[in-house]
């Protein structure tokens, strides 16, 4: 009984876009590890970008840095 946790910024990720990525994980669990898709779980928890850290400070600062330096 996989369960998939899959974390994302909360930015728009259209139900569309949801739906398939847990038809994707859920056909790789099949295609690698031969997972019953039955009882496969996948979440999508949805983050604010003010609790997203990435390289030691919050995403939106980090966007910022990465974007001056392009």
């Amino acid at each position: 009984m996989p369960y998939v946790n899959i974390k994302i910024t909360r930015e728009g990720a259209t139900p569309e876009q949801k739906t398939r990525l847990i038809e994707g994980v859920t056909d790789l669990l099949v295609e690698v590890l031969d997972k019953n898709p039955a009882t496969t779980f996948v979440v999508i928890d949805e983050v604010d970008l003010e609790n997203w850290g990435v390289g030691g400070m919050p995403v939106t600062e980090y966007r910022k840095k990465n974007a001056q330096s392009s």
